[in-house]
């Protein structure tokens, strides 16, 4: 009945692009032969519908089978045959459609809308847009277009609300707890909150916030950087705002979150609007892997239990809110697809008719039973730590969700504390990896918060889904329907379910550790070795302080200074220099194009012959010492694999220039000249920060190298501009903020070392020279040589 019914039929389908429109898609071109199916997809900012139809929803494994049963040619061939892609988007007033996109529409017998903003913390404004307007922009389109096919709209169970016992399948308004609100008055209020929370992310303060939090998060990046992380803060704020305004607003009326929030009144919408368009809501509960079609265990993407299984398994979710004798409703997305499909088929009733695809009312699955299947099954399938090890999972004692979420802040709070403190040192390498660590660990304190305050209520939900018309949809098919489309949740064994078929699912989508591994297992940071010394790759640009050597600008001046004063003044040099090195630091911490600016000063007046004379014995006494033997094998490394070397540093020329047989080129900061003498300022802006990115940039375009074929090693986020226009960035002994960002974005991270028994010096001194007399140490203002 259900074939023949849709034979064909042209079905206009939205939200193909998710999870339940895939497998929706799928079920139509496999188990409905003779229907044509048009697909509203959204274009992306580089891709045409028809590039996101083939990349994004028919590469999809969902259709694996069709393509066995088929071939690549004969699933290709069904695909132009059957299905019509078209530009447009349920966010835009006439659903954003061409000419060409509104006859398509127009030729449909059927209107199946799933797309929706289903992440439970969307912004207030997305989810009214999308989920709230959405299915009416559909039924004024149609008036436009003088059209009414049968509007299948998907909803959720959870329109119902937070509330307990029997949630019958009827419309929203005809409960007796539904709060009455006008939704057009809903929709004006998000769009005025998007619109204030924009007016107050501009204020003066608020800008210096996030200037703020950028520099702390970034250090001395420069201005491109640091203005595109102002930005990006700005942004979430924003968002961050409507998220809290979506979660109260929702709150304050009755409901979990805007998600469920903005369907309900979607809902109220459409029956407002609809005319005399026919109309038939189904609304799923919350919607996991699949039964049996395409294959069990099928899923896309993560929904709302598979995160939380994942923090469970891993450790990370000491304790979860929830009601043990209370019912999880859970259904598997064939079930929903079949059902939505004989809806479909059956066609629209007198009146809008609801039908509720859930399990509660008819197999009830226990959240103790849930919670007890999984902690058993990783018990027997432990996931692996880093070290090879199993993690055993905790034992929840389902708390209340206040006390969870205080324990959680306040290990969060307690972290974030422990990071300021590391963040104000000046720690670096392995040390600096601390702060990577404790960020890490916020993290997932925030990320258990998160799932805490998005899936808690979820959790703790009492209402019991009623279900009479899906079972008596079911009822109506013949014993064929029935074996091609199942959607009866009586036939569900929730043990076989999560055990055998879910879990392995989740698991497997995870990409998480579930074997030992252990020593046997290739660490991390060797495939990234190997891949940063593959003979493709092209370049190896070097910065110098830190990366190459244990030294600095301020190391080689002390050096040179130093080189010709008598004893006394050596002394009163070193006490003054470090009465000075703490403001230093704070200066190239804030901006170290500006610090190189104002230290290179010292050098006004310096004999130029006699620098360059100081500058050449110093390779031996100061940068050999320091250099770091590794940094230099990993030089020759790349000469040997035929890739360029550059070494690009804020160093002045005749510090670097004793380096020059190490590399085919240096790129490096460079004094002005009056006569014989340096004049203490820089002939160009010093490469560093988004400098040191433009010079590799031009280095790049006048040697005719690909960038993404480069890699380029640095300690510092003033060197993020370099780190990041390169395809293989990697941090060397880095400072805390970029050692926290280096984790994150899963950069190789090395740590060099000086050879052992080179000295240790806080401030080199240079050895002394003889005096020649009477010649002023222009260095040093006032001493004699």
């Amino acid at each position: 009945m259900i074939a023949e019914n849709l034979a064909g039929k042209r079905i206009f389908v939205t939200g193909t692009t998710g999870f339940l429109g895939t497998n929706l898609l799928e079920r139509l071109l496999r188990a409905v032969p003779d229907c044509e199916l048009v697909l509203l997809i959204r274009p992306g900012r580089r891709s045409t519908v028809e590039q996101r139809l083939a990349r994004e929803i028919l590469k999809n494994d969902a259709f694996d089978r069709l393509r066995d049963d088929l071939g690549k040619d004969g699933f290709a061939e069904l695909c132009a045959r059957r299905i019509t892609p078209v530009a447009g988007d349920v966010g835009r007033d006439g659903l954003g459609l061409d000419d060409d996109g509104r006859a398509a529409l127009a030729s449909c017998d059927v209107v199946i809308h799933s797309a929706a903003t289903v992440s439970f913390d969307s912004p207030l404004d997305s989810a009214v847009e999308v989920n709230l307007l959405g299915p009416s922009r559909i039924a004024a389109t149609l008036h436009d277009l003088g059209a009414s096919p049968h509007l299948v709209a998907v909803s959720t169970c959870y329109v119902a609300g937070n509330r307990r016992g029997a949630a019958p399948e009827i419309h929203v308004a005809d409960s007796p707890f539904f709060v009455d609100v006008d939704w057009r008055s809903e929709v004006d209020g998000a769009r005025r909150a998007r619109s204030d929370a924009e007016a107050q992310s501009r204020t003066p303060e608020r800008l210096a916030e996030f200037r703020s939090r950028a520099r702390t998060e970034l250090g001395a990046a420069g201005t491109p950087l640091l203005a595109d992380k102002t930005e990006q803060l700005r942004g979430r704020w924003v968002s961050d705002r409507l998220v809290e305004a979506g979660r109260a607003r929702a709150a304050s009326l009755g409901w979990p979150d805007a998600y469920a929030f903005t369907k309900a009144l979607g809902e109220r919408a459409l029956l407002e609007s609809r005319g005399d368009l026919p109309v038939s809501i189904v609304r799923p509960s919350i919607i996991e892997s699949a039964l049996a079609e395409p294959r069990p265990g099928w899923i896309r993407g993560f929904r709302m239990a598979e995160p939380v299984i994942i923090s469970y398994a891993r450790g990370l979710l000491k304790e979860f809110p929830g009601v043990p004798e209370g019912i999880i409703d859970v259904i598997p997305v064939d079930q929903v697809t079949a059902a939505i499909i004989a809806v479909a088929a059956r066609g629209p009733l007198d009146e809008p008719d609801v039908v509720q695809v859930a399990s509660g009312s008819a197999n009830p699955l226990r959240y103790r039973h849930l919670v007890d299947q999984v902690s058993d099954w990783f018990g027997l399938h432990p996931l692996y730590d880093t070290e090879g090890q199993p993690i055993l999972v905790p034992e929840w004692s389902f708390p209340g969700r206040g006390r969870v979420q205080s324990q959680l802040t306040r290990a969060k709070t307690a972290i974030e504390k422990a990071e300021h403190v590391l963040q104000s040192l000046p720690l670096r390498g392995t040390q600096a990896e601390w702060t990577a660590k404790l960020e890490t660990k916020r993290e997932e304190a925030e990320r258990a918060l998160g799932y805490v305050e998005l899936y808690g209520a979820y959790a703790e939900c009492e209402a019991i889904y009623g279900v009479d018309r899906l079972l008596g949809l079911w009822d109506d098919l013949d014993a064929d329907d029935q074996a091609a489309f199942g959607f009866d949740p009586r036939v569900i064994d929730w043990t076989r379910y999560v055990r055998e078929i879910h879990l392995p699912s989740v698991v497997h989508h995870a990409r998480v550790r579930t074997t030992p591994g252990g020593r046997d297992a290739e660490p991390r940071e060797v495939r990234l070795r190997r891949q940063v010394l593959a003979p493709e790759r092209q370049l190896a640009a070097f910065d110098l302080e830190n990366t190459l050597i244990a030294s600095n600008v301020v190391a080689s001046y002390a050096w040179i200074a130093t080189r010709r004063l008598p004893t006394t003044d050596r002394l009163r040099f070193v006490a003054q220099t470090l009465r000075a090195a703490p403001g230093w630091l704070a200066e190239d911490r804030k901006d170290r194009s500006d610090f190189l600016r104002f230290f290179y000063r010292r050098y006004e007046g310096a004999p130029i012959d006699q620098i360059e004379e100081d500058a050449a014995e110093m390779l031996s006494d100061l940068i050999l010492t320091k250099s770091f033997p590794a940094a230099i094998r990993r030089v020759r490394e790349h000469r040997a694999l035929g890739h360029r070397t550059v070494l690009i540093t804020g160093a002045l020329d005749f510090v670097v220039a004793p380096l020059a047989p190490l590399f085919d080129d240096i790129v490096s900061a460079q004094l002005d000249r009056s006569g014989n003498r340096y004049k203490g300022e820089l002939l160009e802006v010093p490469p560093t920060g988004e400098s040191r990115a433009q010079a590799l940039f031009d280095y790049a375009a006048d040697h005719d190298i690909d960038l993404r074929e480069a890699v380029a090693y640095a300690d510092s986020t003033s060197d993020l501009p370099m780190l990041e226009v390169v395809g293989f960035p990697v941090a060397v002994n880095p400072e805390t903020r970029l050692a926290a960002l280096a984790r994150k974005r899963g950069w190789l991270v090395e740590h060099f070392a000086k050879a052992k028994g080179a000295p240790n010096r806080t401030i080199p001194i240079g050895p002394q020279r003889r005096r020649t007399g009477g010649l002023a140490n222009p260095l040093v203002p006032g001493r004699t040589a």
